[in-house]
């Protein structure tokens, strides 16, 4: 059998289209495309790809029934352990985990397995009856899970299918979580993750949305109202900055701000609810996805030049290959080894009244040399002396990672955290308070998607687990 050497290019919208509007960016397999890409897999007996998934998804059984065309039976073997196929097609980072582990990988591309994921449940999703989902028989017991992220609402589909009453609390107005606030449109369409929520609330989970545990309910208060066990997936939405002059400027965001009025709020309507600063020269400081998304984002909006600044070298840039090919294709320009000093404003002072007043009007940045590696094997970033220069611009994005929240160890008695603020669990999610579990990025600080939701099975298992023997 003659090997085919790459992997089926992705269909993508042209660069010079898609910069300009949300529709998403990658188009998807078709049924002959995906069946061909299917045929490129080896089927290897010790299959190292599975061991690569953080939630263990039976990569050759699915792949097998997508090379004869049983793409209703691909998708059961995929869901048996992934609550959320279609979401894992697009956002994970197959490229580090199962598809880094794919013996074809060796010698050629490695297969499309994130492809084909994708491809198998937008099949299933445009082709299953309604009512498919058959709800399980109610246990009688109750678990309560803080928020709707990935971690969240795989923990709650694991344990709505053995019967739990499940009841998500989740602090704003829509359920999703990271997926819908922080992954934009043209990564991660929000009807696809409407559909994963539709989806469990048919197994019986409750989302109660516009519920901040730790000021409207605490944990504590969780448990008097008859839940028997919590699991805290509340991730990691506080966002960090660099602590230089002119943060507080008008004009400077987060990240997580810019991004969730974006894709929460709607921003980029023409008379939106929330305003966005649009239009003009955006500087992005940070190197990974979410750096990536604001950048992107900026540019639909209708910046008319949007700058990465990262403090690394191209090699060390922490994003996934595809979203740095897909930024450059748009026309984004990377200011790589550099950073940031001083955020520069307007300032009028002989008419402190002018409207112009407080306004970013520039970056001050220092050029970096790569010195020796760090705790993390990373070669250290070092200014060069004299090398400072101004780049001229109007926002400022700061996409430098994200810290958890510190409301719900504040208000929980019994909650131990890390130096980062993260949660400490053992190796079964289980938090140093009885009955209350943890993953995701409330946990771990910003990760993938993926491992939220490895983390979520986990704790879900362990929950099962522990209300079972209760009853023993």
């Amino acid at each position: 059998m003659t090997i085919i050497a790459k992997k089926h290019e992705m269909p993508t919208q042209a660069p010079e289209i898609r910069a300009h509007n949300f529709d998403e960016v990658a188009l998807g397999y078709s049924a002959e495309v995906a069946v061909e890409e299917a045929k490129r897999c080896l089927n290897c007996k010790n299959r190292p790809c599975v061991a690569g998934c953080p939630v263990n998804v039976n990569i050759p059984d699915f792949i097998a029934l997508v090379k004869t065309g049983d793409f209703e039976g691909a998708y059961k073997i995929i869901n048996k352990t992934s609550s959320l196929p279609a979401v894992c097609g697009r956002v994970c980072p197959q490229e580090t985990q199962c598809e880094q582990r794919c013996t074809l990988g060796i010698k050629f591309e490695p297969v499309g397995i994130g492809r084909l994921e994708r491809f198998v449940a937008d099949y299933h999703n445009k082709n299953a009856a309604a009512g498919d989902v058959i709800k399980p028989v109610d246990n009688g017991r109750k678990v309560a899970v803080v928020g709707s992220g990935p971690s969240g609402l795989t923990c709650a589909g694991d344990l709505a299918k053995k019967g739990y009453r499940v009841s998500v609390f989740e602090a704003l107005h829509t359920a999703g979580g990271v997926l819908v606030y922080g992954i934009p449109e043209f990564r991660l369409p929000k009807s696809i993750v409407e559909r994963e929520v539709e989806g469990l609330k048919a197994l019986g989970v409750d989302f109660e949305t516009n519920v901040v545990i730790g000021k409207t309910l605490t944990v504590d208060e969780l448990f008097e109202n008859g839940y028997e066990a919590v699991f805290i997936g509340s991730g990691a939405g506080l966002p960090n900055f660099m602590n230089i002059k002119g943060e507080s400027l008008k004009g400077v965001y987060s990240a997580n701000e810019f991004l969730t009025r974006s894709n929460l709020m709607k921003a980029y309507r023409e008379a939106p609810d929330t305003p966005i600063m649009k239009g003009g020269k955006v500087a992005v400081c940070g190197g990974g996805n979410v750096a990536m998304d604001a950048a992107r984002t900026a540019l639909r909006l209708g910046a008319d030049k949007v700058y990465i600044v990262y403090r690394r070298s191209m090699e060390e840039l922490p994003a996934r290959r595809e979203e740095v090919e897909h930024a450059q294709e748009e026309g984004i320009e990377f200011r790589i080894l550099c950073t940031p000093v001083e955020i520069l404003g307007y300032k009028n002072p002989d008419d402190p009244r002018d409207p112009k007043n407080g306004f970013v009007t520039g970056m001050k940045c220092i050029k970096m040399a790569l010195g020796e590696p760090d705790a993390k094997g990373r070669r250290r970033p070092v200014p060069i002396e004299g090398s400072e220069f101004e780049l001229k611009v109007d926002t400022v994005i700061m996409a430098i990672g994200t810290s958890p929240n510190p409301l719900i160890k504040n208000t929980t008695e019994g909650l131990t955290v890390n130096e980062r603020g993260c949660i400490i669990v053992n190796e079964n999610g289980l938090t140093t308070k009885k009955g209350v579990y943890a993953g995701g990025d409330a946990v771990t600080g910003a990760a993938t998607v993926i491992s939220a939701m490895g983390a979520g099975k986990v704790a879900a298992k362990a929950i099962d687990e522990f209300l079972s023997a209760k009853n023993d």
